[in-house]
């Protein structure tokens, strides 16, 4: 079963929306965005939530002592970064919690930095210049297919929503499908229908 990430998270009805509906992860964005949250109100919804369910924080480029500081606040078990951090840099947070690295793909050469990392998911977003994440927009299927040959496990991103899911799924059978644009009313709040209609697409995959 394709694992779920609902990302973008600002508060609590949305993030127990997401969790009811079926979401594996829930995803906190911590840098400059229409979706950033505080540390603190983070570990607030952190707390109402179930205990099996996976919680996500997306940094872009962030110093260490800020990405640990804000470990303590709120708890989060996965660490996903989103800007040009090096390996040695990932690396250093997989002594004590789980690194996600995004890559933003353009084209087949976006794909060969991936084996210099060794992460515990590679999420493929979409090339957008100078913007890092949530683009909303798609990327080519079968770049992302193409990457399950060069790392493990794949997490596709960019642009899905609960119309093309079932699709992209078919063409790449990724490991996990992350979304959160695709589920919004408006950046920072989602749409708890649309939530329920991507997760439904998924798990019938």
């Amino acid at each position: 079963m394709v694992k779920i990430k609902i990302c973008g998270i600002t508060n609590l009805k949305d993030a127990k929306a997401a969790v009811d509906a079926g979401a594996d992860t829930i995803g906190f964005v911590f840098t400059k965005s229409p979706r950033q949250i505080k540390p603190y109100d983070a570990s607030k919804i952190i707390k109402q939530l179930p205990v099996f369910v996976n919680f996500a924080g997306v940094f872009v480029n962030e110093k260490k002592e800020n990405v640990e500081k804000i470990i303590r606040t709120c708890g989060i078990d996965t660490l996903q970064f989103h800007g040009d951090e090096m390996p040695s840099y990932c690396e250093y947070f997989r002594k004590a919690r789980k690194v996600i690295k995004a890559f933003r793909i353009k084209d087949r050469d976006s794909l060969m930095v991936l084996s210099k990392y060794d992460v515990d998911g590679y999420m493929l977003d979409t090339f957008v210049d100078g913007v890092k994440g949530g683009t909303g927009k798609v990327f080519d299927w079968q770049l992302a297919k193409q990457a399950k040959k060069l790392a493990y496990p794949i997490i596709l991103s960019g642009g899905l929503n609960p119309k093309n899911v079932k699709s992209a799924i078919k063409i790449v059978r990724p490991y996990a499908v992350d979304v959160s644009s695709g589920v919004e009313l408006k950046p920072g709040k989602k749409d708890l229908k649309l939530i329920k209609e991507f997760i439904k697409a998924v798990k019938n995959e």
